[in-house]
Parts: C-alpha cells; sequence; structure tokens
C-alpha cells in the first residue's frame, strides 16, 4: 500500500512552529507537502518573521517541507480561505491517499465529504505522544494557548482526555 501524502494547511505548520514542534512533522511523516499559496502565507519572507516562520523555512531549506508540484484550479471552495481551499482543490484531484493536516472546521468537513483522513495540530500532538515523540501534550496546548491559538476550554480537556493526561 503506498504511503499516503501528507498535505498541510497554514494553522497546524504556525501551531507546531510555534510551540518549537514543527521537527514532530518529519519525525511522524518523514515528508510533508503544503501548496504554494499556503507557503506564501506562513512563510512570506518578510522584514519581521510571522510566528513559526523561521521554523518553517529551516523544515523548507531541510527539504522534507515542500510544496506540491502541480496544483488545480477546480473544484472551488468559495467558502474557504485561499490556502485551505488550495489544498483541497489538489486532494481533489490527487489519485494517491492523503492525509490532510487542517485546523478549520469548515475545511476539515470539507475534506471528508471528499473523502480524505483528516487531523489537526492537536490530533498531531496526540499521535506524537503515542509514538513516544512527545513526553506531555499539556504543555504544548498551554503554550499556543498563551500565544492567543483559539483553543476552547472544551477543546483543551478533549485534547488531554485524548492524550490520557486529563
Amino acid at each position: 500500500m503506498a504511503r499516503p501524502i501528507v498535505l498541510a494547511d497554514a494553522s497546524p505548520l504556525i501551531a507546531l512552529g510555534v510551540a518549537g514542534q514543527l521537527p514532530l512533522l518529519k519525525a511522524l511523516f518523514e515528508k510533508v507537502k503544503t501548496t504554494a499559496i499556503v507557503l506564501a502565507e506562513v512563510a512570506p519572507g518578510g522584514e519581521k518573521p510571522l510566528p513559526g516562520e523561521t521554523e518553517i523555512l529551516q523544515a523548507v531549506r531541510a527539504k522534507w517541507l515542500t510544496p506540491l508540484e502541480r496544483e488545480w484550479d477546480e473544484p472551488t471552495f468559495s467558502f474557504l480561505d485561499a490556502g485551505e481551499e488550495s489544498i483541497l482543490r489538489a486532494v481533489s484531484n490527487l489519485r494517491s491517499p492523503c492525509l490532510l493536516l487542517i485546523d478549520d472546521l469548515p475545511a476539515r468537513a470539507a475534506a471528508k465529504d471528499l473523502g480524505f483522513t483528516v487531523t489537526g495540530t492537536a490530533g498531531i500532538l496526540v499521535r506524537a505522544k503515542r509514538q513516544g515523540l512527545l513526553p506531555a501534550v499539556r504543555p504544548v496546548v498551554e503554550t499556543l494557548h498563551a500565544r492567543g491559538f483559539r483553543l476552547s476550554t472544551e477543546l483543551i480537556k478533549a485534547i488531554l482526555v485524548e492524550a490520557g493526561e486529563s
């Protein structure tokens, strides 16, 4: 069975970069792809780096985070932002199994409707802990919450239960 293509949206890349946990993606999946639109969003290369940008650029330079070689125009998902739409356009035309890393709820729903497997930042953290790559999820979630990532109390509780840290 072919190894799935792992395709990341901006939010998981930024969150893991900000939390100092972006290398978990390499450890879990070896290679991760994204679209050119997402890459421009998360690492625009301005004078003042965006949160997580330095870590993302290091991953690109190390060649384990790479843009898709080809992107497509159809179908369109006008209710999503440009990055999420670019991911769904791309995967709707791929003929390989895919795992999509997306946090946005409407984008996740659209991807699931297309039949793709989806996880987000929380799922990556739980998976990393289960594989022994992360000793605890709680400190990472606390860092993300402190840095302004939108994590409701209910979501934090659910993540910690899933990680066995409730």
